[in-house]
């Protein structure tokens, strides 16, 4: 698709690449909610829960633009295009992302479009899916008896990209393996890492719909991989994470989604809290 430049006057206003986290308001960044608060316009995934967007200001122009797996509600480069657009006319706008913008959140090709179109932006960095699932489900992804390392990958690569995850190529023992968007891939996940050397029993973790009061984490282990998705039955979002940490679950586990339930009075709250920290409030006021 090619860029419609819109005036030789140049853009009026700046581009905010803000990430929204995994789903809880409480890990938005202060700089995440501010802005938030400031914007014209807020162009948002459909990852982006449903208490942070109860954030924006009611006088805000609120775009759904999708980029759920399987589900796009609007081509990448109409999100593109509309991002310019929107730069012309208003002078903050906000490109609201699940997770971090520039982890699997496809902020770099966003960014590139508008430095091409020569238009001011920031990129807020945030608690990217891994980090945020693998910590409310009670599963370190490092620890010194069970994983040296750490590695996040995609499950879904874009259409026509080439070549595709070659598994077997991450099958090494204490290992942690953070995946997104890999549920339609369970099989091809299994198959290679399990052809690849990783034990068939190596403990697995999916955690659906991470942080948020809607919390699932499905146990079991890799050679039962495409069974405990199939079973779950659900369409909501999960992070995969497999290794031998997924075993720690059970005994560290300290998130209560029942008990997190966000009503309309602890959305505020938590706007209070954050509006006491820009306005100089003593920490312990915040909290």
């Amino acid at each position: 698709m090619e860029l419609v430049p819109l005036t030789d006057n140049g853009a009026k206003g700046k581009v905010y690449i803000v990430g929204a986290g995994p789903g809880d308001p409480d890990l938005l960044t202060l700089k995440a909610w501010r802005l938030i608060k400031q914007a014209d316009v807020v162009l948002y995934d459909a990852l982006v829960s449903d208490e942070i967007m109860q954030l924006v200001n009611c006088n805000c122009e609120v775009i759904a633009v999708g980029k759920r797996s399987g589900k796009h509600s609007a081509a990448q480069e109409d999100i593109n295009q509309l991002l310019i657009t929107k730069a012309f006319h208003h002078k903050n706008v906000v490109r609201l992302k699940g997770g971090d913008p520039y982890i699997f959140g496809r902020g770099g090709e966003e960014v590139s479009t508008l430095v091409a179109a020569e238009i001011d932006f920031e990129v807020v960095p945030a608690v990217t899916a891994a980090a945020g699932a693998s910590a409310y489900a009670g599963i370190p992804l490092t620890h010194r008896e069970l994983a040296q390392s750490v590695t996040f990958i995609t499950g879904h690569c874009k259409a026509g990209a080439g070549e595709k995850v070659k598994w077997q190529e991450y099958a090494q023992s204490n290992h942690t393996l953070a995946i997104y968007m890999g549920k339609s891939q369970a099989p091809n996940i299994e198959a290679g890492l399990i052809e690849g050397g990783r034990l068939p029993q190596t403990p697995v973790a999916l955690v659906y719909s991470a942080t948020t009061t809607k919390q699932k984490v499905v146990i079991g282990t890799l050679e039962k991989l495409s069974e405990l998705i199939t079973e779950t039955d659900t369409a909501d979002p999960a992070m995969m994470i497999i290794g031998e940490v997924a075993s720690l679950h059970q005994d560290l586990n300290w998130f209560l989604p029942q008990q997190q339930r966000q009503s309309p009075h602890n959305i505020q709250n938590t706007s209070q809290k954050m509006a006491a920290a820009f306005n100089g409030d003593k920490l312990e006021q915040i909290l």
